[in-house]
C-alpha cells in the first residue's frame, strides 16, 4: 500500500474504490468487515455493478455515466449513516467512483457558516 493511504486502512468508515468501468480496486478494513456476507476482500476485482440489483444497478449507471456526486443517509440495525458516492479523477480524466459511509449519531448539530 502506498504510505500515502496509510491512514484510511483503520478508518472507522468504509471507503470503496472502483475504476471507470465499475470494477472494484480498493476497500478499507471497514469496508471488508461491512461487506463479509458479501464476501468481503474478495469483492476485489469484481464489478460494483453485479453486486446492485434492478433499479439500484440502473442507479449506479447513471451515476458513472453522469460522473456526478450521489449523497444520502440510511439506517441499518439501528445505525445511521451518511453514504457519498463521488467521482475521482486521475489527470483531469474520469477514473471511476469512491463510496464513503460515515457512521452519524441520529441527531445531530448542524451549523450555516458564512
Amino acid at each position: 500500500m502506498e504510505p500515502a493511504l496509510d491512514w484510511v486502512t483503520g478508518l472507522d468508515a468504509t471507503v470503496l474504490v472502483c475504476d471507470q468501468q465499475g470494477t472494484i480496486i480498493y476497500m478499507n478494513e471497514a469496508a471488508e468487515r461491512n461487506l463479509e456476507k458479501e464476501g468481503g476482500r474478495k469483492l476485489l476485482g469484481t464489478n460494483v455493478f453485479d453486486c446492485h440489483p434492478g433499479a439500484s444497478r440502473e442507479k449506479a449507471m447513471r451515476l458513472f455515466a453522469e460522473r456526478k456526486p450521489n449523497n444520502y443517509t440510511i439506517e441499518k440495525n439501528g445505525q445511521k449513516k451518511v453514504i457519498h458516492q463521488l467521482p475521482w479523477f486521475r489527470a483531469g480524466q474520469f477514473a471511476g467512483f469512491v463510496e464513503l459511509s460515515i457512521k452519524v449519531p441520529q441527531e445531530m448539530p448542524h451549523f450555516k457558516r458564512s
